[in-house]
């Protein structure tokens, strides 16, 4: 496939570590932020704990996303784990602590897990999560938030969070929405563990791939991704969220009708359509392409 020789450089794999290229150097304590030929590369970095959460890494990852989220030449942001896993969830030392708070403490603490999610959730750019390894209560979170999410055969998965007396709370919008409620009702109520098959069955992942073929499959995904307009895709992302789940009426049908209107109206739009009509590469398009 002739898609993205650019994006196919930049895959996980190489792990070059760069800055956005809009942004200072940043050093981080539990994440690691790349950005090669246009797409960020964020990686939680706490191979120690199977990169489980802790306040640290939430407020790093959240701000991170942010100053991504405002970088124009970043075409995609793929996040990854660190060592043998994507993600264990809460840290136990951190739960520990939490465990002393007040309910004042509690809910900041809660809050800004809450942010973290949403921001990934919302990010203008696609998202991709490379899923091997444990991705437990949180980590299955980080996973619903993405757009598109690989993961590797040998993946596991929890919402283990009622077998610790508590409930999966701020992932529970976004793992509802991947997994329907009829099957959120069996994992968040057992807890137990399940496979990537059947992450795959319930669509959390979109596709799986051996985890040597991972990046791979990644990289084919991010040469489509570099091809479409970018500032269509952040208005896809947004006629999802507010598409999704209302009925077809003609509230639905005007805005919808409206939306298409205002993006043919737009710079992109309709550069977008010259192109196709002359048949040549849009602008937005890497060389190469």
């Amino acid at each position: 496939m002739g898609k993205a020789r650019a994006a196919r450089k930049s895959t996980a794999s190489t792990q070059k570590r760069a800055a956005p290229s809009s942004a200072a150097p940043h050093t981080y304590r539990t994440i690691e932020v790349a950005a090669r030929n246009a797409i960020a590369i964020v990686t939680l970095n706490r191979p120690e704990v199977h990169n489980a959460f802790n306040e640290t890494l939430i407020a790093e990852l959240t701000g991170a996303l942010r100053t991504l989220a405002v970088d124009e030449s970043v075409r995609a942001v793929v996040l990854i784990g660190a060592g043998e896993s994507f993600c264990a969830g809460a840290d136990l030392n951190w739960m520990r602590k939490m465990a002393t708070f007040s309910k004042p403490e509690n809910l900041a603490d809660a809050k800004a897990l809450a942010a973290m999610l949403a921001t990934l959730n919302e990010m203008p750019q696609p998202t991709i999560a490379r899923v091997h390894g444990s991705a437990f209560g949180g980590g299955v979170g980080l996973v619903a938030c993405c757009d598109i999410a690989i993961g590797a055969p040998g993946a596991s998965f929890a919402l283990s969070e009622t077998k610790l007396g508590l409930v999966p709370g701020a992932i529970s919008p976004y793992v509802i929405e991947a997994i329907g409620a009829r099957a959120a009702r069996r994992y968040f109520l057992t807890a137990e563990r399940f496979t990537a098959a059947e992450a795959f069955r319930l669509g959390l992942l979109h596709d799986l791939a051996q985890l040597n073929e991972l990046d791979a499959r990644i990289n084919e995904l991010l040469g489509f991704l570099v091809t479409a307009g970018p500032r269509a895709q952040s208005e896809a992302k947004q006629l999802i969220r507010s598409v999704a789940h209302r009925p077809i009426d003609t509230t639905v049908i005007l805005q919808t009708a409206r939306r298409i209107a205002r993006v043919r109206a737009t710079p992109e739009g309709r550069e977008g359509i010259a192109a196709f009509l002359g048949k040549r590469r849009a602008s937005w398009v890497p060389r190469g392409e």
